[in-house]
């Protein structure tokens, strides 16, 4: 987010420019009673309090403060009046210099925010100057303490600007974090759900060319392997953008937690879509009270995992004749979940790479919970195992 002030613009401008109008003419006005000379340190305090009370456009803040920080110190330096006539003026531009000094360290980048912070800093420590040193009763010494004094509230100004910079910075911190994970969002839920359902298709597409092998015309089986192709070339899509969704500006995110959390209750209905959708007999296994035994954010992972595995299953092993899900504890009581295929060692493909979340992305999330997940060949096909810690019983 960008620290610069924007100028105002419609009623509230105008109602600004009238405020500012009232104002210097209120500051300017004793000097239409006062000596020739006044009009030096008067038409200063009008244009330092203009300048420090308009919304300046971005990249001319810095330059405008900079500007009434050089004509201070000149006139301070053209001023040789009555010293009392200084202190008719003094508070206003000295309140002016203040708010400056506060807007610039606050709005002004980095860069650009020393140097005209030091320049405004400067000019209001040397304001006090234009009357100790032309009054014939104060010296050296008394300049000296008066800018020491001076001292003090250009410091809580900055720190002010300072504080309010840093709230500024954490706000817009925010606002990218939720953007990102607003973002990372939609990359999960695109590779957990809709590429579920497109590799749904995809299997009604391998399972027709099954039934029209030999049967059926030659232009109904290249049709239905058309669909097939397009229905994987969608899910290769898929994982590209996800990827870049993953991966913006050149590095990997971690992955927020879910704004909808699934848990291990809502296994048989996943399963009662997966078998509704395949040609493999289905087999689920929930040990009785299993679920709601870990913590929410374990829950959604273990779901996860089953979706996930389901999906590659469906992807990568459709002639998979059965296909086992278990859920239940182990010897330590932790809480195994395992789901398994007969479609060969060979058939499933291992760990996909570019998903939304894939195994590999579920497999971080396991060990951040203290778990472990793994996937590789099991009996006469494949399984992916995972294990999750369960909560102390108290």
């Amino acid at each position: 987010m960008d620290n610069q002030e924007h100028p105002d613009s419609g009623a509230s401008g105008r109602r600004r420019s009238r405020w500012i109008v009232a104002a210097v003419a209120l500051v300017l006005a004793p000097a239409v009673a006062a000596p020739p000379s006044a009009w030096t340190v008067a038409v200063m305090a009008a244009l330092a309090l203009a300048v420090a009370m308009l919304a300046w456009p971005a990249g001319r803040l810095d330059r405008a403060a900079g500007g009434i920080a050089v004509l201070s110190p000149v006139a301070d330096a053209a001023y040789f009046g009555p010293p009392g006539l200084v202190l008719l003026w003094f508070p206003v531009e000295a309140a002016a210099l203040l708010v400056l000094l506060y807007r610039v360290v606050r709005h002004v980048p980095p860069p650009r925010a020393a140097v005209a912070g030091a320049l405004t800093g400067a000019a209001f420590l040397a304001l006090p100057l234009r009357f100790t040193l032309h009054a014939p009763q104060t010296g050296l010494k008394e300049s000296v303490f008066v800018v020491a004094l001076a001292l003090f509230p250009a410091a809580a100004a900055t720190g002010v600007g300072l504080y309010l910079r840093s709230l500024d910075n954490r706000r817009a911190r925010a606002v990218a974090l939720a953007r990102r994970e607003q973002r990372l969002e939609v990359a999960r839920d695109l590779h957990d759900f809709v590429a579920h359902e497109v590799t749904g298709i995809v299997l009604e597409a391998q399972a027709g060319q099954l039934e029209a092998d030999g049967s059926g015309p030659e232009e109904h089986r290249a049709l239905l392997v058309r669909i097939e192709q397009a229905g994987l070339r969608a899910l290769d899509s898929m994982d590209q953008t996800v990827q870049a969704l993953r991966e913006a500006d050149g590095r990997k995110w971690d992955e927020p937690p879910p704004t909808r959390l699934y848990g291990l209750a809502d296994l048989p209905e996943l399963v009662g879509r997966f078998s509704s959708m395949a040609a493999s007999e289905v087999d689920l296994s929930l040990e009785d009270d299993i679920a709601g035994t870990l913590a929410r954010e374990a829950e959604d992972t273990a779901y996860r995992v089953v979706l996930e595995a389901l999906t590659n299953i469906r992807r990568h092993a459709p002639q998979a004749a059965r296909v086992e899900v278990f859920a239940g504890r182990t010897a330590d009581r932790a809480v195994e979940i395992t789901v398994a295929d007969d479609a060969g060692p060979s058939a499933p493909a291992p760990t996909r790479h570019g998903g939304g979340t894939g195994l590999a992305g579920l497999a971080e999330r396991v060990s951040a919970l203290g778990g472990t997940l793994e996937a590789g060949p099991h009996e006469k096909g494949w399984r992916v195992r995972c294990v999750l810690p369960a909560p102390a019983m108290r």
